[in-house]
């Protein structure tokens, strides 16, 4: 017998090893070696990580979709693995070596250093992997792979020689996004804009023609002055088109620079003059370009003014040499002031980039690295989306991909790091550089080069984290090597991700796919939104609104917040997750649970060769024509990614038909002396809990698990796990006739019970039922089931009437109209007098919420999630207000 509560806690490890022992999750199982395939690439986490609500989202969808396969009869992979996440785990390392009293990562040197990382990624790393399997993904765990293995170094490696070779691959001075505290170059990923209260600082920047003119420009960054090789003006802008070709002093330096036409340059913004430092500015650094303007570095990598005074490159003026640029900025803004050369100080509110991991300012910083031909590359990725080989869902993120990719810049792919794929790449003695797939190669290209055995030294830097990333669809299959897997599950099916990382891994993926595979990586890419909390704030520890998801685990299930997230997972439609709504659906894994006691304890256990299509109890071929729209429902939400669909479905089909109605509507039957129809009843409800087990299964994989293996302690045996069982496929079984005539009385139950509510009838009250001059097809279908009728909607008699009694409230299903006579039940002026107060009520609540609304300043001003609130109130207060009318119409009538 099952046990009395559902006590997650207790059954998903039990399930977990289950699977575990029965290989369930394996690919290429031998039952399915003719079997279509079907597979999806996790995307791996981070070696640090540890499991927050975006994973949780993103791996149930994933699982969702690799369950329902599974159960179609695919051959399934669900390839898992990590990423070795560079600058994050080497900041761990480095953390701990603090907090543990030894040296630093320079004291110990690289090889110690490395050794020290691997240490800890063996015995601290992949948290996050058991964190998954709590959740119940089915990844076929087996084949977990790691960024960092010797077979994914190998491809890394490969790609790297192969890109050079073409010209793909190869070393610049540009700017970057350069990390002054962690010495490093990082991606824009990694870069977080802080909303800062600064200052526009206006400098006179005098004529060389004529010193006692000026222009002013105005600027954020006072510091970066020192650098500038220009000042731009809007070559249509009448104020300055006269001074195109001339040059100004710049201050404090003293060297002449030139005054530039360039339609960067917003003469409605500032002065409309602005400086151009294109060694320190992205947006200067391309006007730079176009006008071939000296890029002058003032900065050094610790983000202080150069200070190597023996330099002949170093134009940093002596004064300000070797300073931190933010008291450089203050020197140089007072001694631009003491030369009368400040013409105002404006307060600014500014967006100003900061490193997500050291939280300092980031500076655009001119530096030699390594970087990938990404416009080549990207030209036939963008034809695979335009032919839809790939496809997006929702496609309305084609536009996004699309704007990056016909826009996109060079692939910096260098990191000034220890921890990672170290580049390929060793340099002679005059700098002559060698790419090979190892020393022992180099040495030989050197050789050839130089005519003799020369030292060589290696590129200290490692590849940034997402170019091994990039190669995830096929080198965990595998590649290089010619295997198996590659054959079999390359291309992927289905990549799951969110919209955050389309540039810099979904956009990787299909250039790199592509190129080495001649094949997309995938054929559809699921965009998932965010999710957020209650009020829609994005969830942040400096907010506190970060909802922990192994907390809901430990209180609700796992079950409990997969279905949560399923159920509110609409297509590009971020999810507002409370606490209440996984609480609300752990009440819905009760209620199954409790269904299948039931049905155990009235001996409802699976027959062989039962036959669905041959049941001849009206309420049994009601519900299997049920579940059959329900199973077609769920697959078709499934297939097309629409989860909540699917979710809602299934669920208002197991609590809302076959719990609430079918279970109830049977009860006479169950409790009768037809062993006929009681046997075959019993049969039906045993056969329909388990089609219930199987649709929610891909949503709530642990209680259905149980349940299937529990629910044959007597009866017909399993022929496998759920897991692995057959997904339902029926066709035929919906009977009109009682699907028009069960349908017509659960109508009429639910229309009873709502006026008695509406009303204000007291619950325990049984109430006469007027059916006023029936059809025969009405009279029929009450004398059929007047008994449940009368037991579910608590009523002590059904007469037919040819005009309703006074003081009856009518109700109107299709032709047919009842009428519940309430004199003598409720106080008919008082319940009228109720339902006008809380009318008014309504309304004003109504109108305050439009008030709001209708006032430009509140919404402009307002949170989007407090825009929304009052949104959704008068929506609420419109139904509450239509609700009370009826009822108001019902005592009128």
């Amino acid at each position: 017998m099952l046990e009395k509560t559902y006590q997650p806690a207790e059954i998903e490890p039990r399930i977990r090893e289950i699977w575990d022992q029965q290989e369930v999750f394996k690919a290429g199982r031998a039952d399915r070696k003719e079997a279509p395939a079907f597979c999806i690439v996790i995307p791996p986490p981070n070696v640090t990580g540890s499991l927050h609500m975006g994973h949780a989202l993103n791996n149930t969808l994933q699982d969702i979709l690799c369950r329902f396969e599974r159960m179609r009869g695919k051959d399934v992979l669900w390839q898992p693995g990590m990423d070795h996440a560079g600058i994050a785990t080497q900041m761990v390392v480095e953390r701990q070596l603090a907090a543990d009293g030894e040296p630093d990562r320079r004291a110990l040197g690289r090889d110690k250093f490395l050794e020290k990382v691997w240490t800890w990624k063996e015995e601290s790393g992949g948290t996050i992997i058991n964190q998954l399997r709590r959740l119940g993904v089915s990844c076929d765990w087996s084949r977990e792979r790691f960024t960092m293995d010797k077979g994914l170094s190998q491809a890394v490696v490969k790609v790297f020689v192969a890109l050079y070779k073409e010209g793909l691959i190869y070393k610049d001075k540009r700017l970057v996004n350069w990390d002054p505290k962690f010495q490093t170059a990082i991606s824009d990923l990694e870069v977080v804009p802080v909303e800062t209260k600064g200052h526009l600082w206006h400098f006179k920047y005098p004529l060389k023609d004529d010193p006692s003119k000026h222009i002013i420009v105005a600027t954020t960054r006072p510091e970066t002055m020192l650098g500038d090789t220009a000042v731009a003006v809007h070559p249509d802008d009448d104020r300055y088109k006269a001074l195109i070709g001339k040059h100004v002093v710049l201050p404090l330096v003293g060297r002449e620079i030139p005054i530039v036409g360039d339609a960067y340059s917003d003469p409605e913004k500032g002065t409309g003059a602005v400086k151009i430092t294109p060694a320190h500015d992205f947006n200067d650094f391309d006007v730079g370009k176009r006008h071939g303007l000296d890029q002058i570095n003032v900065l050094d990598a610790h983000g202080k003014l150069l200070d190597a005074n023996n330099d002949p490159n170093n134009t940093v003026p002596e004064p300000y040499r070797g300073m931190d640029r933010f008291v450089a900025r203050e020197k140089i803004v007072a001694d631009m002031e003491a030369l009368g050369l400040l013409d105002k100080i404006e307060e600014h509110a500014h967006t100003v980039p900061h490193g997500d991991r050291s939280n300092v300012v980031i500076e655009p910083w001119l530096t030699d690295q390594w970087y990938v031909d990404a416009e080549t590359l990207a030209k036939p990725a963008i034809e695979a989306i335009e032919t839809e080989k790939t496809r997006f869902v929702p496609k309305n993120w084609e536009k996004t991909y699309f704007e990056w990719m016909r826009n996109i810049q060079p692939w910096c792919i260098s990191r000034q790091l220890w921890w990672g794929h170290q580049i390929p790449a060793w340099y002679g003695p005059d700098g002559e550089v060698f790419v090979a797939h190892s020393a022992k190669d180099a040495a030989a290209l050197a050789k050839s080069h130089y005519k003799k055995t020369v030292e060589l030294t290696r590129d200290e830097d490692v590849l940034d984290t997402w170019f091994s990333s990039a190669l995830w669809p096929f080198s965990t299959l595998g590649w290089p090597e010619k295997t198996p897997e590659i054959a079999r599950f390359y291309p992927t099916s289905t990549l799951v991700t969110g919209f955050d990382i389309i540039f810099f891994w979904i956009a990787r993926m299909m250039m790199m796919g592509l190129h080495f595979m001649k094949e997309v990586p995938f054929r559809d890419i699921y965009i998932h939104a965010l999710v957020r909390d209650a009020k829609g704030q994005k969830m942040s520890k400096s907010k506190g609104n970060v909802i922990d998801p192994l907390e809901l685990v430990d209180e609700f299930g796992a079950d409990a917040l997969r279905f949560t997230l399923s159920a509110m997972a609409a297509q590009g439609r971020d999810i507002k997750l409370s606490t209440d709504r996984v609480k609300g659906y752990r009440n819905f894994a009760t209620k199954l649970w409790n269904a299948s006691r039931l049905a155990e304890m009235n001996e409802c256990v699976r027959q062989k060769d039962f036959d669905p299509a041959s049941v001849q109890e009206p309420l049994n071929r009601w519900i299997v024509g049920k579940t059959e729209q329900a199973v077609k429902t769920v697959g078709a939400g499934i297939e097309t990614y629409r989860f909540n669909e699917a979710a809602s479905s299934a669920y208002e089909f197991t609590w809302g038909i076959f719990c609430d109605w079918y279970l109830e509507l049977i009860k006479s039957i169950l409790a009768g002396d037809d062993d006929v129809s009681k046997s075959e009843t019993r049969a039906t409800v045993a056969w329909v809990l388990d089609q219930v087990l199987k649709i929610l299964h891909p949503f709530m994989p642990y209680i259905t698990e149980e349940l299937w293996t529990h629910m044959v302690e007597h009866g017909e045996q399993r022929a496998s796990v759920l897991a692995l069982s057959a997904w339902p496929e029926f066709d035929g079984l919906v009977s009109e006739d009682v699907e028009q005539d069960i349908g017509w009385v659960v109508e009429m139950i639910s229309e009873i019970r709502s006026v008695r509510a509406e009303m204000n009838v007291p619950a325990g009250a049984k109430l006469p039922l007027e059916v006023v001059k029936p059809a025969d097809v009405i009279k029929q279908r009450i004398k059929s089931y007047a008994d449940t009728i009368q037991r579910m909607a608590r009523l002590d008699d059904i007469s037919y009437v040819k005009v309703p009694s006074k003081g009856a409230a009518l109700i109107v299903i299709d032709d047919a109209t009842l009428a519940l006579p309430l004199a003598g039940v409720i106080d008919m002026e008082a319940e009228r007098s109720r339902l006008n107060k809380e009318m008014g009520k309504a309304e004003k609540d109504r109108k305050k919420a439009e008030a709001w609304l209708a006032n430009s300043d509140n919404v402009a001003k307002s949170p989007a999630h407090v825009v929304a609130l009052n949104k959704a109130r008068i929506v609420e207060h419109s139904e509450r207000i239509s609700r009370l009318q009826s009822a108001l119409k019902r005592i009128e009538g």
